[in-house]
């Protein structure tokens, strides 16, 4: 099989999974369509570098991670260029009252639409609520059935750390959606003791 064939068999049926992932990673449609663009696109210029029949979706995540962590500290180092530039426009008296940079935009998004439709809004508010490191690690456990060893590998932590940020993690979510669940019948009330 050749390098192109290879790929869109092993790796192009992830597609929608590295979108889930970098949709809760970004927290922006059009972020994360970028940021799958530019994980297949790296994806396939290091095809030579998969082990063909391993799992191409903990792969592909892994690329999707660092991908987007590389991506936040270069937008971190350039807000705080920015931040120093306006601090010395304003002292120089010439600062703009337009800031197209910053300008926010409205896109639509059906099929994030559709996978919010499949998880309660309410669900994944509250997992996009968890520290970073307690949400990718439930992310990639419980919505794209990744195993410890995967997760460990896609996160670069010891398969221990995942087990521990999934406990902690999932308890956090417990807390947060009790009166969600016994509002939907999920569970029943705990008893009032006293």
């Amino acid at each position: 099989m050749d390098r192109k064939s290879s790929f869109e068999a092993e790796a192009l049926p992830h597609l929608d999974a590295v979108y889930r992932f970098a949709l809760r990673l970004s927290g922006s449609p059009a972020d994360a369509e970028d940021l799958v663009q530019e994980t297949f696109l790296r994806a396939f210029r290091a095809w030579e570098q998969y082990t063909p029949g391993t799992r191409a979706k903990s792969w592909l995540f892994t690329i999707c991670r660092n991908i987007f962590l590389r991506q936040r500290e270069r937008s971190v180092r350039h807000d705080e260029i920015v931040l120093k530039a306006a601090g010395s426009a304003r002292k120089a008296g010439t600062e703009s009252t337009e800031d197209p940079l910053f300008a926010s935009a409205s896109v639509d998004d059906p099929e994030g639409n559709f996978f919010r439709e499949l998880v309660d809004d309410s669900i994944l508010a509250a997992i996009d609520e968890l520290p970073d490191e307690f949400r990718d690690a439930v992310l990639l456990s419980d919505l794209e059935g990744l195993s410890y060893a995967e997760i460990a590998q896609v996160l670069d932590i010891p398969v221990g750390t995942v087990k521990s940020r999934l406990f902690r993690g999932r308890r956090q979510l417990q807390e947060k959606l009790y009166a969600y669940a016994v509002d939907y019948g999920y569970i029943k009330p705990r008893a009032k003791h006293g």
